[in-house]
């Protein structure tokens, strides 16, 4: 037996992973050029480095941020009916991820790197699913005027398990490198006052919070992810909607040179996430947008309003926080650029919270 035979056999098996990896090739070759937009080009000698060539001197900010488990939902999917289109927007779900926590820093996404780590070789021999999942990373990046520099496509058969009946997942992840040029543009949220006003741009729907939840919640259906919905969709498909890029929005605010006193993503903690700071203020909402069908459709299986409003983005998947006489101004450049951005609430003074006053909810900081 050669030494690649018995590799394979332990789990990593070189035949079944190189064309995903030359996929992927494919794909950063076809993104390099996107940067230019931001005066970031590839170095003519060096491939793989890259050089700015603006008037200023900027500042870099580097995030890593994975997808979770939200293509657990595409591979059941897959599993049951064989089409790849369920894996159209995992790429863009992965990479949005990342690049909205560049954004808050009043960064512009320039490079991304990625990782997608299999529990087994056999995952990526499938190229229905692997061109679906290469193609979104270069849908995302051409969003994003970013370029796709590298990666890594291993193989783990001790670390990752998915958990059944799906019979493998990868774990999808990446770095996402921004530039802020020039750097006064440089967001800290240290300008965050009371007064300042709280502008919400609408999700897509889900996003990539809150998944675990949606999956509990639709295995113990007779349907599951083929649930209908009351606007013909199946659950599954509802729940896999790409993430929104929030891109677009921030270069336009800071083309127009917009006061921004601090942006927020809004991931992880769902509402309760608007009192992101940690000094003594009251985030009070007074009105809200409407409300994603999937959201709803969590409230009818039972799912409580806190637990939604503490764990889903419930429309809203990105705030911005500025002072009163930049408002009306925000929200036409917002439209402009192609998002719909309403003028929800306003900052006091007070205890750490967020008043829900929608639905007469007082939601608590993430993790209290």
């Amino acid at each position: 037996m050669t030494q690649e035979k018995e590799y394979a056999q332990a789990g990593v098996d070189y035949t079944k992973i190189e064309p995903f990896k030359r996929l992927m090739d494919k794909v950063r070759k076809r993104t390099l050029s996107f940067p230019n937009r931001r005066d970031v080009y590839i170095n003519e000698e060096a491939k793989d480095v890259f050089e700015y060539r603006g008037p200023y001197k900027p500042l870099w900010l580097q995030v890593q941020e994975g997808l979770g488990n939200k293509n657990w939902i595409a591979e059941w999917l897959y599993q049951e009916t064989g089409d790849s289109r369920y894996f159209d927007g995992i790429g863009i779900d992965t990479v949005m991820m990342a690049v909205v926590d560049v954004l808050r820093r009043g960064a512009l996404p320039v490079t991304y790197t990625d990782e997608v780590a299999a529990g087994d070789s056999d995952w990526f021999k499938d190229e229905a699913r692997s061109k679906a999942l290469a193609e979104s990373y270069y849908q995302a990046c051409q969003i994003s005027s970013m370029a796709l520099v590298g990666g890594e496509s291993p193989a783990l058969r001790y670390l990752i398990k998915a958990e059944p009946p799906v019979k493998s997942a990868p774990s999808l992840s990446g770095s996402v490198v921004g530039i802020i040029a020039p750097p006064e543009r440089l967001i800290t949220g240290q300008k965050l006052k009371p007064g300042d006003h709280i502008i919400g741009a609408t999700s897509s729907g889900l996003h990539a919070n809150g998944i675990s939840l949606v999956i509990k919640r639709a295995m113990s259906l007779p349907e599951k992810f083929f649930t209908k919905l009351p606007n013909g969709k199946t659950l599954g498909e509802e729940a896999l909607i790409s993430t929104r890029s929030y891109v677009a929005l921030v270069e336009a605010l800071l083309e127009h040179v917009v006061i921004i006193h601090a942006l927020l993503p809004g991931t992880g903690g769902g509402v309760g996430k608007i009192a992101f700071d940690k000094r003594p203020f009251t985030y009070r909402i007074q009105r809200w947008v409407e409300v994603p069908l999937l959201f709803q459709f969590m409230r009818e299986l039972g799912v409580t309003l806190k637990d939604c409003l503490k764990t889903f983005n419930w429309g809203i998947g990105f705030y911005i926080f500025l002072p009163e006489n930049e408002v009306q101004r925000t929200l036409e450049i917002g439209k402009a650029a192609g998002y719909e951005l309403y003028d929800i609430g306003i900052i006091e003074k007070g205890k750490r919270c967020v008043i829900f006053e929608p639905e007469g909810l007082t939601l608590l900081p993430p993790g209290e």
